[in-house]
């Protein structure tokens, strides 16, 4: 009789439980709705004005939507119906943002690789035409590397420098008016255009201080254009440190400068340096201060104190411009290389955060 009871109990509960929870989709509902809403999409391109595959992807998501959404509106519910539709927004934004990032990669490497060769990599353009075959990016390479260099040089210690004056001495201090200042000159030049930081050195440099043309012209705009984005990730990571690992560091009388050095930066060293990496790839491919500061030289100038000097975004720009075939081909070839670059340099910095960080036991 108990066990009958029980079982009676048991069924009811069952019972209950789905009525409140509802119906459900069945497993191959998101699979049906996206091959009906293709098929729907394929059938409006055939017969309206929407033509192109992003418009018939678009369509096709738009579909997939509503289809989806009034289907599990009409079987689950209204919550399940706006729980999936939250959910399929999300895949939605990550497709979204992912497939172009795939196709103009996918494009670059595709149409560089058919570039790529020894020649190119180890020839400049001096004695090379638009319409010739021949020439490479030797010179852009070397100019790129030098110009980024010391723009990190200089960007990277001073924007990591700055950040721990608002992190760890600001607050403490009597001068956080000056602290705000620097603050809102960090944000401002977040915001500033490439191009007039190029204008900018051009003008305060080269016409007025007399700096020639060259690659430290282009390092100094590069460094400005470093600066806010080192500040910005560095002060991030210094303020996620606990504040018990100071405090700990300052009751065994270990002076602060000390406690900064060994304690603070080796816990957020791999914070930043990812930041010091996103700015340099940031750097790296800007085109329009280089054009202000340095222009485009088709020679190998190792010297980036004289004379023009040739970068991989200039290079990129002249080819592409000069509007032939070949041209065109070559500025493919550079973009690779540019961001093959970028990539090593990432890596190689992930390496050094990773043997320079805290060791976890």
């Amino acid at each position: 009789m108990a066990d009958l009871t029980r079982r009676e109990h048991d069924e009811s509960e069952a019972l209950l439980h789905e009525a409140l929870a509802g119906g459900h989709l069945p497993r191959w509902s998101a699979l049906g709705v996206a091959a009906a809403s293709v098929a729907v999409a394929f059938l409006l391109n055939l017969t309206t004005g929407v033509d192109g595959v992003a418009g018939t992807a678009v369509v096709a998501m738009l579909v997939f939507l509503v289809g989806q959404t009034a289907w599990s509106f009409v079987v689950e519910g209204r919550r399940h119906a706006i729980d999936r539709l939250a959910t399929t927004f999300v895949y939605a934004t990550f497709v979204i943002a992912v497939v172009p990032l795939i196709a103009v990669l996918g494009t670059v490497v595709v149409k560089g690789a058919e570039v790529i060769s020894v020649e190119f990599l180890t020839t400049s353009m001096r004695y090379a035409t638009p319409t010739s075959e021949g020439g490479g990016i030797y010179h852009a390479l070397i100019g790129t590397l030098e110009q980024v260099g010391i723009a990190a040089l200089f960007g990277v210690p001073l924007g990591i420098l700055t950040a721990i004056y608002l992190v760890e001495y600001a607050p403490s201090m009597r001068t956080r008016r000056l602290a705000h200042s620097i603050s809102f000159f960090v944000d401002v030049m977040t915001g500033v255009p490439s191009v007039v930081v190029g204008l900018f050195v051009y003008t305060a440099f080269v016409l007025t201080l007399g700096l020639e043309r060259s690659g430290i012209a282009a390092s100094i705009a590069l460094t400005i254009l470093m600066l806010p984005v080192v500040v910005r990730s560095t002060e991030e990571m210094l303020r996620i440190v606990p504040r018990e690992l100071r405090e700990a560091s300052y009751a065994l009388g270990i002076p602060k400068w000390r406690t900064i050095l060994k304690i603070v930066l080796p816990t957020a060293m791999s914070g930043i340096i990812t930041g010091a990496m996103l700015a340099i790839a940031r750097v790296a491919g800007e085109t329009a201060p280089l054009l202000l500061t340095t222009f485009i030289s088709q020679s190998i100038n190792t010297n980036p104190f004289k004379g023009p000097q040739a970068a991989l975004p200039t290079f990129i720009w002249d080819q592409f411009t000069n509007g032939t075939d070949v041209s065109v081909n070559r500025a493919w070839g550079a973009a690779l290389v540019l961001i093959v670059l970028v990539m090593v340099l990432y890596a190689t910095a992930k390496l050094i955060s990773r043997f320079t960080g805290v060791k976890s036991s």
